[in-house]
């Protein structure tokens, strides 16, 4: 995919499409995870493309507009196979006797139209330069008597790039500067354009971001609130998931990180009192509620219904933690064996990074196979990086020991994966009460090998959350009272102060 970071003020276009003069500008789109089977008929008719989009806004605060259609794809390769097509095309047309402008004109007028798109409203002078530069009856008396001159129009083109585009485009719009085939010139200028058009798209986002969320909010309580009026058991489900996270809650004995079930310890509090008794309040019933959907059972049909419209994201989100806690577990054990000897070095970590994520497809399905390559890899990998550094080898013995250790985490019953997996929803936990970025700074044990993911899984799980609690948060605000006493609500709030 083909991110946009910067939040930069210019948008996407389109490769040129064969089968015509006027090359195809695709429309970015940003597919939405979830499918039918994950929506019962009364939410997902509610659904537009517009209410999706306005939901993903509203959920993730990086989203951006990329380009989806992998290159390495059947759809992918039939889309280069024709820009080739009409690239080559021109390339004719241009140099027959006597030249033939009707694809490059076609091309001007996309490529004026583009620009013009990127100007904002008080741009008037640039405006002008651009219909004055690229006024297309002009251009078509200049072709019908054979004067057209393409390559002087690119330059004044690229010119006027270098006024409109973001300062991540610079580097781009300067090599075209240097291009001398006047065909390659024209595809680099469209690609860059296209650049541009998508930069300036994620900036309008960006730009709206605060209103996209408040009217995703909005839409979707008012949504959810008609099919409510017309069902009123339709909370049902959710009251049961909200009761089993209170009784949860109520059965638990003060614990530590390493507790049998880690997703329902209580997160350390800052001050250190962490093994006095906390009055349950609403906050960490909800919190507890959602650490209970990520070990949902795929066989209850009893899934919360204000979570139907994220259950394809929780899924994601369980997938990534399982692919952690083995990658987790996988570092963890290759480190014993070596110490900061190797696991000092980031560029090492990195390479037995790729090798364990390499195989997580695979493992999904066969992970006996799967670990018996990573095992292998990893040992090797070891091997040579001591080799290299004029350290004595692993033994046999040692040898042995590791692969064996790394093929018995395919287990589920794994004891180094079963202590990596309650760390980890710890961590999590963590993120619901304090924040990613605080519960980054005191991680469990054998987690700082992969911060950084677990900081991208931890993100995508508040934000989740958060956009959830904002939507049906009245909702949970009359299901919790009637589960937690008044004046143990009470008693909370004013912990909590």
């Amino acid at each position: 995919m083909l991110g946009v970071e910067e939040n930069v003020p210019r948008k996407d276009p389109g490769d040129a499409e064969s089968g015509s003069c006027k090359p195809e500008t695709p429309r970015p789109t940003q597919e939405d995870q979830s499918s039918p089977e994950d929506h019962p008929p009364r939410l997902i008719d509610t659904d537009n493309d517009a209410s999706k989009l306005s939901n993903e806004v509203g959920m993730n605060h990086d989203f951006h507009m990329e380009e989806v259609l992998p290159p390495s794809s059947l759809e992918g390769k039939v889309k280069e196979k024709m820009h080739d097509a009409f690239w080559d095309h021109l390339k004719q047309q241009l140099s027959a006797t006597p030249p033939d402008f009707s694809c490059a004109l076609e091309l001007l007028k996309e490529m004026k139209e583009i620009l013009l798109s990127l100007l904002l409203p008080r741009q008037n002078r640039l405006r002008s330069e651009i219909e004055e530069s690229l006024d297309m009856d002009l251009l078509r008396r200049e072709a019908e008597c054979g004067d057209l001159h393409v390559p002087h129009l690119s330059k004044r083109i690229l010119n006027m790039m270098t006024l409109l585009c973001a300062p991540i485009r610079d580097e781009a719009v300067q090599k075209l500067e240097n291009v001398a085939d006047p065909v390659c010139l024209l595809r680099g200028i469209f690609h860059v354009l296209g650049l541009m058009k998508m930069d300036m798209v994620n900036y309008t986002i960006q730009s709206l971001q605060p209103h996209l969320q408040e009217h995703s909010i909005e839409h979707e309580r008012a949504k959810f609130q008609e099919l409510l009026n017309k069902q009123p058991s339709l909370l049902d489900h959710t009251t049961k998931w909200l009761t089993r996270a209170a009784a949860d809650l109520a059965t638990l004995p003060p614990a530590g990180p390493d507790a049998p079930d880690s997703s329902s310890v209580a997160c350390p509090s800052p001050n250190g009192a962490a093994d006095s008794p906390v009055p349950v309040s609403p906050a960490m019933v909800l919190s507890q509620g959602f650490l209970n959907l990520l070990l949902w059972d795929p066989e209850n049909e009893e899934f919360p219904e204000t979570l139907l419209r994220d259950r394809a994201r929780l899924q994601e989100l369980e997938s990534q933690l399982r692919q952690l806690t083995v990658l987790a577990a996988v570092l963890l054990v290759a480190s014993s064996f070596s110490g900061s000897v190797l696991f000092g070095s980031p560029q090492f970590v990195d390479k037995l990074k790729r090798i364990a994520k390499a195989h997580m497809e695979e493992f999904n399905s066969r992970p006996e196979e799967a670990m018996l390559t990573v095992s292998e890899q990893v040992s090797q990998e070891m091997h040579q990086s001591l080799k290299s550094m004029g350290l004595a080898a692993l033994s046999s013995d040692n040898t042995a020991s590791l692969i064996g250790q790394l093929r018995s985490i395919a287990k589920e019953e794994n004891c180094v994966r079963s202590v990596i997996d309650q760390r980890i929803h710890l961590f999590l936990k963590c993120c619901l009460v304090l924040g990613v970025q605080r519960s980054l700074l005191d991680l469990p044990g054998g987690l700082t090998l992969i911060e950084a993911e677990l900081a991208e899984l931890g993100q995508k799980f508040v934000n989740l959350k958060h956009h959830n609690q904002q939507v049906f948060g009245p909702y949970y605000t009359e299901i919790l009272k009637t589960l937690i006493p008044p004046s143990q609500a009470l008693e909370a709030e004013v912990a909590s102060l």
